[in-house]
């Protein structure tokens, strides 16, 4: 019983700090977030498993994880609020051509990063010639060409 509580309180300690620390596709993880994943899936290893390095301690955690994933999935389905919560909602960076600089500073994303993903996925070299760009919750930048 001990490892099914401590698999809920990390899944639940995680999916908060993941939330807080906000959005990163994985096409835009460093070096560096590479670096930090290792680190916690090491901490939170020996969170979940402690001294019990058994195959049924492994599978309780396991099968825990699965649940608690499938479950929350459930959940979002059937309640939006909770999918927003968990997930978020597309932030609007850029709106007819201007700079939504105070929803770039929240989501820490900069003029660079969104002209990257103009360029890449448009061809587009000025900021006028974007209607809108949308962090999605998935992490990646929409881009709307201007007409």
């Amino acid at each position: 019983m001990t490892a099914v509580l401590n698999t809920i309180g990390v899944y639940i300690a995680l999916l908060i700090v993941f939330r807080i620390a906000g959005r990163r596709s994985l096409g835009n993880i460093t070096n560096f977030d590479v670096v930090v994943l290792l680190i916690i899936s090491e901490s939170v290893q020996q969170a979940l498993i402690r001294d019990d390095y058994s195959f049924t301690n492994a599978l309780i955690v396991f099968v825990t994880l699965v649940t608690l994933d499938v479950g929350l999935s459930l959940l979002r389905l059937q309640f939006r609020q909770i999918d927003a919560y968990i997930q978020g909602v597309p932030t609007i960076l850029i709106e007819e051509g201007q700079c939504r600089t105070e929803a770039m500073r929240r989501a820490r994303v900069d003029l660079a990063d969104i002209m990257e993903s103009a360029r890449l996925k448009h061809g587009l070299e000025r900021l006028d010639q974007i209607r809108f760009a949308i962090l999605e919750t998935n992490g990646e930048i929409s881009i709307i060409p201007s007409k």
